[in-house]
């Protein structure tokens, strides 16, 4: 049995979401972030925990042995609990885990959980390899966006406004989301203040906090057995995690890599970038956004910002680009941020976002890269 095959022999289902909103870093304790996501999840799934037969939790900075802890809270069963760590990529590599432990039909219901704290830095793995890094630290990731930007700005005729565009919108849209870490809607100008590096401004980079995320997956014996609301479940169509490879001078690896694994997510569900309603991007920095948009195929290189601007992407556009708020608003708490992902566009596909809802919406593509680099993508249909 191949990955390509897997997910359309053995469907598996997103049955229940859950979050904790995402916020600054506060007294709350990782436990309390984790479980108040998890019960969620399982409340909106309408099950108990000792239906749940196994639990992967993506986390990047809590280091070792943070799930029992947890989770035992909820009742010690025995369960197997796998910790996953994969850069910003760790909570979407938690449910393609729990993707695979339902398809390979050795679970019928996982938890995917995302959940981190910051404890000062990163600790990035790659600045203790040994290997000598010709900028030796130099280009802080703001600085490193910053230039693909410029870069973007002089080969496609973009302004700063039209980037600054993309934080507009995601800041729009987080101040409708209760989960967001930013809620609230910004002004141009606002955006455009306090310039961090060449054109990048502090607005235009995501905030880096604490939250948790969780999603219950469930195969269709398990969706029958526990007789769960068939009519809220939401297909995972497709599940694809790449790693980076040896690229022409020059190429953008980030957006190489995504163009790459989007490609794959679409042949393995049988889609294309013009079927899909709503997404969720790495936008970390806004020119990520732009350089995702294209290189998932949504439109040619060079046409996302004037898509952006010309309303194309907003809720009630062509498609919903960040409805959550993205990275930009919704925030980017590392471990949940990609299982985050997976919630909202769930919501979505069930037509309960409220306020932020796009219409119609019923496939949606989530995506996130890693330092490494790492890039996972999920397709999902409402059936």
């Amino acid at each position: 049995m191949n990955e390509t095959n897997v997910l359309r022999d053995s469907p598996v289902y997103v049955v229940g979401i859950g979050l904790h909103r995402y916020q600054r870093r506060s007294d709350t304790t990782y436990v309390e972030l984790g479980l108040t996501a998890a019960r969620s999840a399982l409340s909106d799934a309408g099950i108990t925990w000792p239906d749940v037969e196994a639990a992967y939790t993506g986390t990047a900075l809590l280091g070792m042995g943070s799930s029992r802890i947890m989770l035992s809270r909820l009742g010690a069963t025995g369960i197997p609990m796998t910790q996953v760590e994969n850069a910003s990529a760790s909570g979407s590599s938690s449910v393609a885990q729990a993707c695979l432990e339902v398809a390979s039909g050795r679970s019928d219901v996982v938890l995917a959980l995302g959940v981190d704290k910051p404890r000062g830095g990163l600790g990035a793995a790659p600045s203790q390899a040994g290997i000598e890094n010709l900028e030796s630290g130099a280009v802080v990731p703001f600085t490193h966006f910053a230039l693909l930007a410029s870069e973007y700005m002089h080969l496609h005729g973009v302004t700063a406004e039209q980037v600054a565009k993309v934080a507009l919108k995601n800041h729009r849209n987080g101040a409708s989301n209760q989960y967001a870490q930013r809620q609230k809607v910004r002004t141009l100008d606002e955006i455009l203040a306090e310039p961090i590096s060449g054109a990048m401004t502090r607005l235009q980079c995501c905030p880096v906090g604490e939250g948790a995320a969780a999603v219950v997956v469930a195969s269709e014996d398990g969706i029958r057995r526990l007789h769960l609301d068939r009519s809220r479940a939401v297909r995972i169509a497709a599940s694809v995690t790449r790693t980076e490879g040896l690229y022409d001078a020059g190429v953008g690896i980030d957006a190489a890599l995504t163009a790459e694994t989007g490609s794959a997510a679409f042949d393995q569900a049988g889609l294309e970038p013009s079927d899909i309603d709503v997404l969720e991007v790495h936008d970390a920095f806004a020119i990520e956004e732009l350089l995702y948009a294209e290189a998932l195929g949504l439109c040619s290189p060079g046409e996302a910002a004037s898509l952006i601007e010309s309303g194309e992407f907003d809720l009630g556009g062509r498609c919903a680009l960040s409805p959550s708020g993205g990275l930009l608003a919704m925030g980017h708490p590392i471990g949940p941020t990609g299982t985050g992902q997976v919630v909202e566009v769930t919501r979505q596909l069930r037509g309960e976002a409220g306020s932020r809802q796009h219409p119609g919406a019923q496939i949606g593509l989530t995506h996130m890269v890693g330092i490494g680099a790492v890039c996972v993508v999920h397709l999902l249909v409402s059936d």
